[in-house]
């Protein structure tokens, strides 16, 4: 059996290597996980949330000591990683603070001598999870989760193995009943075998598109409620009146943050007609002072992708891009996993930059001859996560949000995750809502209770 492999991204060696579960022992935690979830879903609301501030708590003060180890798994400057952790300790805490609020019962007048809605637990839920967040990804589905009296089998990516790990590991010691969050070292073949045990209630996948489908598929074979939050192609348009400058700073932070490799990153940035030229010499002005190296120094602004065959991949779309007809502005060039960042205009619908999810450094810029046309290039995705609008006026501007198919607008701000907003997709982006009050409800039943006068 294949192990699941660490590569170090920026050394490429290898960290470690995990031997995959075989199939009696992926059983045997999902039985864990069934026996856990029938004693777990009783704890009362005040249990829960300590069990989660514990964990809070635990990230905060450990999280110096873990964040290499994300830097080291998928190449995350050291800094960002750091910030990951802290971002994990905040949705702990917001879920253990409002979990009871967001899954209070609400009553209805109806006949009945009582009638009302309650939000119980499913059971276990599968999570599935990508490698660009390794730690991110996984608090975001297991706080609520866990908060709402649902147990977790955590199946991460097979080259931030060491992370999933971790992350089990800090759960027990914040005290988690044994079987509450089990990580499972799987291989991607067996993953419809343990979705398919009746013991598993529900999915919640953030991946590829394809993983997506498949994932759907299967859980729909089955009946089973699945959340995905798939790639993106975020535009970021530019309004006539938009401060260049002001655009640019923003734009370099929407583009490059994790090495550029995050589906809420803007990827196509969608500016008046004329103003390519100049847009472009100002991201280029910034692009220049990014220090690219090695993820674990401190002053490190840009690291490798996560893998060598993901740069390539980026290489590739780049120069399809370019046959297409874009014009490479400033940049390029790939040197293992690492991709130099680059500059594109002259992207048009139909090229690989315009209709494709580009994973990594790479800005796409497309001209509009004005506002109506620039949210009409933005819908003319087959992604719908998020949109940036940038503008001197911002109440003006909310006026288009109902014209934007996207699950997020944000006005003079990058899209970003906030535990306090719901986080999702439409189209290829995937269904389903993760954080605030959506997020914890997503895997709960909801359930009617009637009860007649006497």
């Amino acid at each position: 059996m294949e192990s699941l492999k660490s590569i170090n991204p920026y050394t490429q060696e290898e960290i470690a290597h995990f031997e995959p579960l075989n199939e009696a022992a992926w059983r045997q935690k999902v039985a864990a996980s069934e026996s856990c979830f029938s004693d777990y879903q009783h704890l009362s609301w005040s249990k829960r949330s300590f069990y989660l501030k514990q964990l809070a708590q635990l990230l905060e003060k450990e999280g110096a000591a873990h964040a290499p180890l994300l830097s080291r798994e998928m190449g995350k400057p050291v800094r960002e990683a750091r910030a990951e952790l802290e971002k994990c300790a905040w949705v702990c805490r917001y879920y253990a603070e409002e979990g009871p609020r967001h899954l209070a019962g609400r009553t209805e007048q109806t006949e009945a001598e009582s009638s009302y809605v309650r939000y119980d637990p499913l059971g276990p839920i599968l999570a599935i999870m990508p490698w660009n967040y390794p730690f991110w990804q996984v608090f975001r589905f297991a706080a609520p989760a866990l908060m709402a009296g649902n147990v977790a089998l955590l199946k991460h990516a097979p080259n931030v193995q060491g992370c999933a790990h971790l992350i089990e590991a800090l759960f027990r010691k914040a005290g988690f009943p044994e079987g509450a969050f089990q990580n499972l070292a799987l291989r991607q073949d067996q993953v419809a075998q343990v979705l398919a045990e009746p013991a598993v209630k529900a999915v919640s996948l953030t991946g590829s598109v394809g993983a997506g489908r498949a994932v759907a598929a299967e859980a729909g074979k089955h009946l089973k409620p699945s959340v995905l939050e798939l790639g993106g192609s975020n535009a970021f348009v530019l309004f006539p009146d938009a401060d260049l400058a002001q655009a640019a700073d923003l734009a370099v932070d929407a583009r490059m943050k994790n090495n550029a490799q995050s589906c809420i990153a803007a990827k196509r940035f969608i500016v008046p007609e004329g103003k390519a030229s100049d847009f472009a010499e100002a991201l280029v002005e910034r692009l220049k002072n990014l220090k690219k190296g090695n993820p674990l120094e401190e002053s490190t602004d840009l690291g490798p992708l996560a893998r060598v065959d993901l740069a390539k991949k980026l290489a590739d779309q780049v120069v399809r891009s370019q046959q297409a007809g874009a014009h490479l502005y400033w940049g390029g060039g790939r040197e293992g996993a690492f991709y130099h960042p680059a500059v594109l205009t002259g992207v048009r619908p139909g090229m690989p930059a315009f209709e494709e999810e580009l994973f990594g450094p790479v800005v796409a810029i497309i001209e509009a001859p004005d506002v109506e046309q620039a949210l009409a290039l933005s819908n003319r995705s087959a992604y719908g996560l998020g949109v940036s609008l940038i503008t001197q006026d911002p109440q003006a501007a909310e006026k288009y949000v109902p014209w934007i198919e996207d699950g997020a607008v944000f006005i003079n701000e990058a899209v970003k995750s906030d535990p306090r907003l719901p986080f999702g997709g439409t189209k290829l982006s995937g269904y389903g809502r993760e954080l605030s009050r959506e997020g914890i409800r997503a895997f709960c039943n909801v359930k009617t209770v009637y009860r007649a006068r006497s």
